[in-house]
């Protein structure tokens, strides 16, 4: 792993090749990336919620049916 000082030379080049404009615009790129894969995880987490909770409810119903017959 490098230390610091391979860190801060690898940093400088990469801002002398792309320029700061650029590192900026892809950092808050990257931001919006993951809030909104944050963002879907957790509604694919609530509806996973609400499918269980629906499954629940069905078979109940189907288990009352089963035994009226």
């Amino acid at each position: 792993m490098p230390g610091i000082y391979e860190l801060i030379l690898i940093f400088g080049i990469v801002a002398l090749l792309f320029g700061t404009k650029k590192i900026k615009s892809v950092g808050s790129d990257i931001g919006s990336w993951i809030r909104d894969f944050r963002k879907a995880v957790k509604e694919d987490q609530d509806d996973n919620d609400y499918k269980n909770k629906s499954d629940r409810i069905i078979d109940i119903e189907d288990n009352s049916r089963k035994d009226k017959h």
